[in-house]
């Protein structure tokens, strides 16, 4: 089963880093957040990517025509004829990556479309650029076949930033600290789909086409949508504390890293 990872979006929220690459380069670990989504899928045996590139794509064209300098030591013998000789090697072997245009002002459902044509299986993941999870791959497609409805998501938890006011009017009568208890919340989108392909068909070709709307809410109305309920780990890349958040957490407790 190939795994879609939408790639293309500008990133406004994250002018910092974005502004000379595209979102999924920005790097955690010294990695870009990209590697670690991969890396997710890659251990639960799912090493077949198909990448939907759009803004500033020729930064992630050229990590991965030069992935085995990227991640290895090398020494250049400079002379009439160069010669590279690397040091090391590198895990993502058998990886099979494909690099698919699917332009610059596309909105998300329309690169899904594009790629529709690499997708051969009966049923195919999907999932955005910008989040790492330690969400189990094997239990999601496990649910989603299980289900047999045409999509499944992931719906994830993540924790409040912010207290909640109870309020009488305009007195405050009791102030709530941000809670993690997930029976007092509704699941958000984490991504993390998985779909028949019949789902193709149901995104219209048109270049404003957003993911969320018109394809995921015709499903939801024909009742054709299950949600997979993560209560793990989850977080987003929106912004530059978040940036900040995943760096921190890799130096001392990347709950997503479940490869060895």
């Amino acid at each position: 089963m190939k795994v879609i990872i939408l790639c293309g979006g500008m990133g406004t929220r994250l002018r910092e880093e974005t502004e000379y690459k595209p979102k999924p380069m920005v790097e955690v670990g010294g990695k870009p957040i990209l590697w670690h989504i991969m890396k997710l899928y890659s251990h639960y045996g799912y090493k077949e990517f198909v990448l939907a590139l759009g803004y500033k794509g020729d930064a992630i064209r050229n990590y991965f025509m030069n992935y085995y300098y990227y991640n290895n030591d090398f020494t250049i013998h400079l002379g009439m004829k160069e010669e590279i000789e690397v040091h090391g090697d590198h895990d993502e072997r058998d990886w099979k990556v494909t690099l698919a245009e699917t332009g610059a002002n596309s909105m998300t459902g329309h690169r899904v479309k594009q790629c529709g044509k690499y997708i051969n299986e009966d049923n195919f993941m999907l999932t955005y650029g910008d989040a790492v999870a330690n969400v189990n791959i094997a239990a999601l497609v496990a649910f989603h076949k299980q289900q047999n409805t045409i999509g499944t998501v992931t719906g994830v938890f993540p924790p409040s930033r912010f207290g909640d006011l109870i309020t009488d009017g305009n007195i405050v009568e009791k102030f709530h600290e941000k809670t993690k208890e997930i029976s007092k919340q509704n699941p958000i989108n984490g991504g993390f789909f998985v779909f028949k392909k019949e789902f193709f068909d149901l995104i219209p070709i048109d270049e404003s086409c957003d993911l969320e709307r018109v394809p995921m809410e015709t499903l939801a109305s024909l009742r054709q949508l299950s949600i997979y309920r993560h209560a793990d780990f989850w977080q987003c890349m929106d912004t530059f504390r978040d940036t900040q958040l995943l760096n921190t957490l890799w130096k001392n407790n990347p709950e997503w890293k479940v490869w060895k």
